[in-house]
């Protein structure tokens, strides 16, 4: 009974930032899509902070349970939000708009989870200390679904913003990674270190180009919002602990 009180109480802690961060970064790109001439999303239903018109089966349900079960965070992603790049009033320009919206927002729930570290010693101790293992959560999740959709590989945010800001000659064969795009990425942050761990080389890629930066963004916001970093440092510490 104990062991499952406390698995509720993980999944509390997790799960909420892990939909929220999701839904509104998708809710973001149909969002920015629809005001810059593509309503493709708005009609689908898909500019919404409902998660239920985000979720993914397995992005969203299966991979974070089976990371709740064997893993010390909670990762996830939702259906991406259809754009039809061709309908945007400039579709070149605004195709990097509508790709930064979404780690965007979730620099902006980052922001706020932090910001709000600051209210929680006004809660009483049992709820506050759920209350800050949330928003530690929160912060952490976002920073790093941030950072990651930012690698610059179609069909990642962050490929989407190269492909708009670099001239032809280079963006044509990028855009044309779309399709391989996320087996690079799933080779890359999985496949990679496996092989390095049997050969004695560290190849865990995904701490090199995501999680390092993440803990640099989370300094920057600690800063911004004026939050103790020490403070945050232990939040998150105790989340992965």
């Amino acid at each position: 009974m104990d062991a499952a009180l406390d698995f509720l109480y993980i999944a509390s802690v997790w799960v909420v930032p892990v939909v929220i961060a999701i839904t509104f970064h998708e809710a973001a790109h149909g969002w920015v899509a629809d005001r810059l001439g593509d309503d493709t999303a708005r009609r689908m239903g898909r500019v919404t902070f409902n998660p239920i018109r985000h979720v993914d089966r397995f992005g969203t349900i299966v991979l974070p349970g089976l990371l709740l079960l064997f893993a010390p965070f909670v990762f996830g992603y939702a259906k991406p939000v259809p754009v039809n790049f061709a309908r945007l009033r400039n579709p070149k320009r605004d195709m990097v708009w509508v790709a930064l919206a979404g780690p965007g927002m979730n620099i902006g729930l980052a922001l706020v989870s932090t910001g709000l570290l600051r209210l929680v010693h006004f809660l009483p101790g049992p709820v506050l200390t759920w209350t800050a293992l949330m928003l530690g959560a929160s912060l952490l999740i976002n920073v790093i679904l941030a950072v990651f959709n930012m690698l610059p590989i179609p069909p990642l945010d962050g490929g989407r913003v190269a492909v708009g800001l670099l001239p032809d000659r280079l963006a044509v064969p990028l855009s044309r990674l779309e399709r391989w795009g996320i087996f690079i990425v799933i080779g890359a942050v999985l496949v990679l270190p496996m092989a390095g761990d049997s050969l004695g080389i560290d190849l865990h890629v995904f701490y090199w180009v995501v999680w390092l930066p993440s803990m640099y963004v989370i300094t920057g916001i600690t800063s911004i919002t004026g939050v103790e970093h020490e403070l945050v440092s232990q939040v998150i510490a105790h989340l992965l602990g």
